[in-house]
């Protein structure tokens, strides 16, 4: 049951396909679902963190999309726009599920979530904090797109080389296949390490995998801000 809530909230929040990023009422019933099943599941904590991981994504919802319906990344999000009494009350209920004191996958997805929520800037986040509960998500619920996420916070963390090096190892794997976030983080990893050439080449595969007109657009505009290796 969690997890189909949690599907149809990412669903919402992030589409598969179509013109629309964004569907906030698939969000917003997610949302509704999560507090029905605190209330039936009191003391079961990945209900809480399955709750507390929703209002604090959501609560970033508004900064997602620019005014021309554009993506947004989470390090340009203008943070004024967040929802600051969604992520008091996901955090509340994270802090709820934790005192129960029996950890899961929900609960660590909040407390990344927090740890992102929570920060005054981008600049401020705690990258070492959620490269390390990514490990810890990884070693309970292991996943390729964990290792992806994990990549990326190890990479702000500990610089694009080792972020890029895990990379190479998810992609090895052939796991992620065609899953249009794997040539983009890519892409971004080798624009920030000044390889205008091959980051490019990865921003073009990932164009053609992408899934939502919003995600096609701003893969378009950092492929034409990338040059090409002198």
């Amino acid at each position: 049951m969690l997890a189909v809530i949690y599907g149809l909230f990412n669903e919402g929040y992030g589409a598969s396909g179509g013109a629309d990023l964004i569907r906030r009422s698939l969000c917003d019933e997610a949302i509704r679902l999560g507090r029905l099943l605190v209330e039936l599941m009191p003391d079961e904590p990945e209900a809480r963190g399955l709750l507390s991981v929703m209002l604090l994504h959501n609560a970033r919802r508004a900064a997602r999309l620019d005014s021309d319906g554009d993506l947004v990344t989470l390090e340009d999000q203008d943070r004024r726009l967040w929802d600051r009494t969604a992520i008091d009350e996901g955090c509340a209920v994270l802090d709820q599920a934790i005192r129960l004191r029996l950890p899961g996958p929900y609960q660590l997805l909040a407390a990344i979530a927090a740890c992102h929520a929570t920060a005054p800037s981008s600049e401020e986040t705690d990258w070492i904090e959620i490269s390390a509960l990514y490990g810890r998500l990884e070693e309970i619920n292991p996943s390729p797109v964990v290792a992806l996420n994990r990549a990326v916070a190890v990479a702000m963390a500990d610089g694009p080389s080792v972020g890029l090096s895990l990379i190479d190892e998810i992609e090895r794997s052939g796991a992620l296949r065609g899953y249009y976030l794997l040539p983009a983080t890519r892409a971004d990893l080798l624009r920030r390490l000044g390889r205008g050439s091959a980051a490019r080449a990865a921003y073009q595969e990932a164009l053609g995998l992408a899934p939502t007109d919003a995600e096609r657009r701003y893969l378009t505009r950092r492929l034409t801000d990338v040059s090409e290796d002198p």
